[in-house]
């Protein structure tokens, strides 16, 4: 399959700011053949096709590793639910955070748009990635506000006509995060997933700054090819296997090791 294959909402950006673009369709719902389609309208999952490698072997967990295992597998089984308070609190302070000078009109508004969600109810685009996806937003826009600003903004380098919608491909690199690490697996079944695990143990966040860096990394990777909506699927590919060489690399003893992590203070 094409590279440039997958469904993608295509959002197109003008001098003044974001607004909602078309949406391409493909002929396929499928980022990588043998992946699970992505459970979301017009956006494809992307993630590599497991080798019969991985599966040959598991790796043995402390049983630190494994009660964080549990608690991240446990975060991971949540579903986003718009009718839980605590849910609609959480995506209302998403809003604040990435506009804090405009009031929001409503959980079902056509300001959502404005974010890259597809529609006017993000809720529809959560079920791909359920309610950590949102977790992982918050907290990238808690911890690192300059870079989710810019990256939400598209303020930082020669940006394409036809950028990524910024909302969705952040579901979109949580379900990657979760593919790549295996991580609805009962033990690790890939070195990568084993040493994130070791990070894990010692940052309950781990999972939530490794989202930061992929992100950051995922739109330096967009800008570095000069990409537009058609080569999102590419990009997110490229974005995976740069992730997977940092996190093997020897002298890695903390996430904050990774080459990666400096983009987050650019």
């Amino acid at each position: 399959m094409d590279d440039r294959e997958g469904s993608f909402v295509a959002v197109r950006r003008i001098s003044q700011g974001l607004e909602r673009g078309s949406v391409y369709n493909s002929s396929s719902a499928e980022g990588v053949p043998g992946s699970a389609a992505w459970l979301g309208r017009g956006l494809s999952c992307v993630c590599a096709q497991r080798r019969d490698s991985d599966t040959n072997s598991t790796f043995d967990l402390t049983p630190a590793q494994e009660e964080c295992l549990q608690s991240l597998q446990n975060r991971i089984d949540v579903a986003y639910d718009s009718t839980i308070p605590l849910h609609q609190e959480a995506l209302r302070d998403l809003w604040k955070l990435a506009f804090p000078e405009e009031e929001l009109h409503g959980l079902i508004s056509e300001q959502w748009k404005e974010m890259g969600w597809q529609g006017k109810d993000p809720s529809t685009d959560f079920r791909g990635g359920g309610f950590i996806s949102l977790e992982n937003l918050l907290y990238f826009a808690r911890n690192f506000q300059k870079s989710f600003q810019d990256l939400l903004r598209k303020q930082v380098g020669d940006r394409s006509v036809w950028e990524y919608p910024f909302a969705v491909a952040g579901i979109n690199l949580t379900f990657m995060l979760i593919q790549m690490l295996d991580l609805e697996a009962v033990k690790p079944r890939t070195v990568v997933g084993a040493t994130f695990l070791k990070f894990l143990s010692e940052n309950e966040s781990a999972f939530d700054l490794l989202y930061c860096i992929a992100f950051k990394l995922m739109d330096q990777q967009w800008l570095s090819m000069r990409a537009s909506y058609m080569e999102f699927n590419t990009v997110m590919k490229s974005t995976r296997r740069q992730l997977e060489r940092e996190l093997m690399l020897e002298d890695i003893m903390h996430l904050e090791d990774l080459p990666s992590y400096a983009l987050l203070s650019q």
